[in-house]
Formats: C-alpha cells, structure tokens, sequence
C-alpha cells in the first residue's frame, strides 16, 4: 500500500470558494502523492451558502469548521487564530487557498506567520479598483503566496508588473469551469426552477424567455439610493424581460433597509432565495441575458455563451469580454436599461472559449502543486 507523501490543506469560507474547490479536492483525493484535507472557516454557514454546495458537488465534509462568521476583522482574527491552532501539533506541506475572499486573505496571512507554504489558485486578477474590498485581498495574498496558478494570461502580466517572479507563476486555467461542466451533467431542467421559483409553466416557458440577475457587491446594494434606483431600473427592464432575482442574503438585508419588499413586482421581476449551484447553472445557460456584478458569473456566462451585462465601472476578468460574452455597463441604472434593449435587439454572436478554460483545470493544478513540492523537498535537503 503506498504511503502519501505530501499532506495539503484546502481551505473554503465562501461561496464562490466552494466551486472552486470540489474540482482540486477530487484531482488531489485520486493521486497517491497526496493526503489531502478540508478546512471551512465558515464564513458562508447557511444551508443555501454553504451545506448545499457540498452536497451538489461532492465536497468531502470539512475536517475543521473555525466558525468564523461575523464582520470582516472578527473574521480575519478567527480564521488566523483557528489555523494557528490546527497547526500547533502538525503543519501541512502546503495550504491551497482559493479566489479573493476575506477567508483567502486570512489563511495567507496565517500560513506565513506559520510557516507554511502557500499556493493560491485564481492569482493575478485585477481590478484597479481599491475601493473593492477583494481588490485588496487579491494584492496582499498574491504578495504573500509562494505558488502563483493563474486563469488568463493577463493575470501573468499584472503580477510580473508588481515584481513577482516568473517561476513562481503558472498558467492552469480555470477551475470553475470544471465545475461548471461537473454541474451541468447534473443539472435539473430550468422550467422546474423557474416553476419553483413562483412562475407558472406558461411563464416558464414563455416566447420572451427571461433574464438572471445578480447583484451583492456593497458598491450596488449598501447604499439605499443606489440600490432604489437600481431596483427602478429593474423593474423597468422587466416590462419588457421577465428577471428571476435570487437576492443574496446581504442583499436582501440591503432591500429591507431600503424599504424594497421582496415581492416588489411578483409578477415580472421575481425576487427567491440563493439558488443551489445546479439550480443556477441550468438557468444561467437558458436565460436570454445575465445582469449580474460577480466576476464568477462573467466566467460562467462566457463558458456557456450567455449574454452577460456587468453592472460595475471595471472587472478584474477583462478576458470575459475580450473572448467572451461580457459587457461592461458601469454602475448607472440608464446605462443597464439601454445595454439590456441592445442586448434584446441584437445578441451577441458566437464568443471565443479562453485558453485553458476546457474543464480540466484541476488535473493542472494537481501537477503544478506536485513540482512545486518537489522542487522544495530538494531545495530543503
């Protein structure tokens, strides 16, 4: 029986890190050269963030739940202290840390004050945008990760730009379409979302077809005028769209301080709960249009060649709209309204698939972690 040479820590809090994971933690879990385990710090602990990703994608259950909920320095300071704690008996050969979270940023900041290397996957995205509270995330844990795994080409010019050595950066390409391809052999038919979501079968299946909307960013939903004229808009482009809105918890916290019922147009602007992720999926590729401000959703969008209107003045996956289906609408309720009848009149033709964003990612990854380790068992004998 061959013995695991290599331990490896994968570490979740969120959402968008949950997609990421499933992939890498099935490609580690299937080569001998690893033991590898999971580490939540729970910073997305409800069913609808959290549970039900694990569920849908074969996410093994977490060794370790830090139960780091709570404001963004509480959670921080937990996620450090917790890992502090795990490693105070036994350190991995490597954390793995996934995206832009506050839970990335805390396990880097923890993994060198412990000593222990650090490899983040979707490094060198940039927005240019320091208001962005990922922005900064971004900056600080590329700075401090040891093994650099990048989604796009442009992300290896940002970090050569900020000085970071070549070697250390590797071209893998992106691990969430793996998922997304993972999901949508899996997917239920959208009819029986929209149908749960509180439309009827005619509606489901109406000639207009409908638009997803995403929208959580504090930028878009924190302040009340803002978010009460993005809702106008909204409501505007449903006269001529049906919009399915599953609102994120922070906005629909955001909505109840706005004074914004959640059945403010039941009819044509449909505001649910989170979606699962093969609930998303299978919408996300029948909607006729997207309106989202997640840079998860650009990638997807551009996968399945759906229409994607970003609501925000920049995005750090510029590669969305050079190659794919993405348009940059700026945060201006108008400019959404026109973006969305040009969209209607006249869609988007046939985009480009990015380099490398062909469902296996993951296995890259794998290799990519396993050279790194290498080279470092060499470098320390």
């Amino acid at each position: 029986m061959s013995v695991a040479r290599w331990r490896v820590d994968c570490l979740v809090g969120a959402r968008p890190n949950f997609v990421k994971i499933a992939p890498i933690m099935r490609a580690l879990a299937a080569d001998a050269r690893f033991s590898v385990r999971l580490l939540h710090t729970g910073q997305h602990y409800d069913a609808a963030m959290s549970g039900v990703f694990f569920e849908e994608l074969g996410i093994p259950a977490p060794a370790a739940n830090l139960e780091a909920s709570g404001g963004d320095i509480d959670q921080i300071a937990r996620v450090m202290t917790g890992l502090a704690q795990i490693y105070a008996s036994q350190r991995p050969h490597l954390l793995l840390i996934v995206g832009d979270v506050n839970s990335t940023l805390a396990a880097a900041l923890a993994g060198v004050k412990l000593g222990v290397p650090l490899a983040h996957v979707e490094a060198g995205l940039r927005s240019r945008d320091r208001a962005m509270p990922e922005e900064i995330n971004r900056l600080v844990v590329d700075r401090l990760s040891d093994l650099l795994l990048i989604t796009e080409p442009d992300a290896r010019r940002n970090l050569l730009s900020e000085g970071c050595a070549p070697e250390r950066i590797v071209f893998v390409g992106n691990v969430m379409i793996d998922s997304l391809h993972f999901a949508l052999a899996r997917a239920a038919p959208p009819e029986d979302t929209l149908r749960a979501a509180g439309w009827g079968k005619d509606a489901a299946a109406h000639r207009e077809g409908f638009g997803l909307v995403t929208l959580h960013r504090p930028s878009n939903v924190d302040d009340p005028a803002r978010l009460a004229a993005l809702f106008g808009a909204l409501l505007r482009i449903s006269q001529r769209l049906p919009l399915l809105f599953p609102a994120h918890p922070r906005t629909r916290a955001a909505m109840a301080r706005a004074g914004i019922a959640a059945d403010i147009a039941s009819g044509r602007l449909r505001i649910t709960p989170p979606l699962a992720y093969l609930q998303m999926v299978s919408v996300m590729r029948a909607a006729r249009l997207v309106i989202t401000d997640s840079g998860g959703v650009q990638e997807e969008t551009t996968a399945l060649g759906a229409p994607c209107l970003t609501y925000r003045d920049n995005t750090e996956r510029p590669i969305t709209i050079s190659d794919g289906t993405n348009r940059l609408v700026g945060a201006d309720p108008a400019a959404l309204e026109a973006a969305t009848l040009e969209t209607l009149a006249a869609p988007p033709g046939p985009a480009r698939i990015p380099q490398l964003w062909d469902g296996r990612a993951a296995p890259r990854i794998v290799e990519a972690v396993a050279e790194f380790l290498a080279q470092k068992s060499l470098q320390d004998a």
